[in-house]
């Protein structure tokens, strides 16, 4: 089922990229199937960044909520549900772009290393898809995408890592005068956490898995920061 409805359709759109990409280049595919995605889900990290900015927004009328009816639960929810509905704010919208990147990401692990690139599994096109005549795994002829260990190509997917969430924390932190001193540090704390140590293990991914995935994770990164830039402008408006 997984490969029926995940791995294949991924798969097809990934070799009918790399049959339009010059020389077969299988780097300009994973460039190229990458930005689909992003626009293809862009209403998903759309609802995914508003819920965040709601969440933010209501925090202080949540915390006041919360001590006025603390020992009344059934009021306290009806107060939870009233704050979400008023900010506009889906609280599954950011686990669903999770899972779908997710599915994404392994869907195409599968489909490059496990169906044996360069070779092309014909069983597996559609019948309006057909194999390439040249695959090169060699990323304009500089990079092995099926090698590890590539030092600068960790080191890039941990910078742009690393300014994707700075951005992000950088929206984040903008709502902490509404907080108080004690969860203000505690978030200050968290995303100091989460600005170095995400970066930091995600360069340890991409030094011993193969520079495909590397290449993939800074793509979407870049795309990651345009798009933060571009839904924040628009949300704002």
């Amino acid at each position: 089922m997984f490969t029926t409805y995940f791995i294949q359709p991924v798969y097809n759109v990934f070799v009918f990229l790399i049959g339009m990409m010059p020389g077969g280049d299988v780097g300009l595919a994973i460039i190229a199937l990458t930005i689909i995605v992003r626009i293809v889900l862009y209403p998903v990290f759309t609802a995914s960044i508003r819920t965040q900015m709601g969440m933010q927004a209501m925090q202080a009328d949540l915390d006041v909520a919360t001590k006025k009816f603390k020992d009344k639960p059934e009021e306290l929810t009806a107060a939870r549900l009233g704050l979400l509905k008023k900010h506009k704010v889906n609280p599954l919208a950011g686990i669903g772009t999770l899972v779908i990147q997710l599915v994404v990401l392994i869907s195409l692990y599968y489909a490059m290393f496990r169906e044996g690139f360069p070779a092309i599994e014909e069983s597996l096109l559609y019948p309006f898809v057909h194999a390439p005549a040249v695959v090169s795994t060699n990323f304009f002829g500089l990079l092995d995408l099926f090698s590890p260990h590539h030092i600068v190509l960790a080191v890039l997917v941990g910078l742009t890592q690393y300014f994707t969430i700075r951005l992000t924390l950088a929206r984040t932190n903008a709502s902490q005068g509404s907080l108080s001193p004690e969860k203000a540090a505690a978030q200050r704390l968290q995303s100091g956490m989460m600005l170095y140590a995400m970066p930091a293990l995600l360069t340890v991914f991409g030094y011993f898995f193969p520079a495909a995935v590397g290449l993939y994770f800074i793509t979407g990164n870049v795309l990651s920061l345009g798009q933060e830039a571009l839904i924040k402008r628009e949300l704002q408006k």
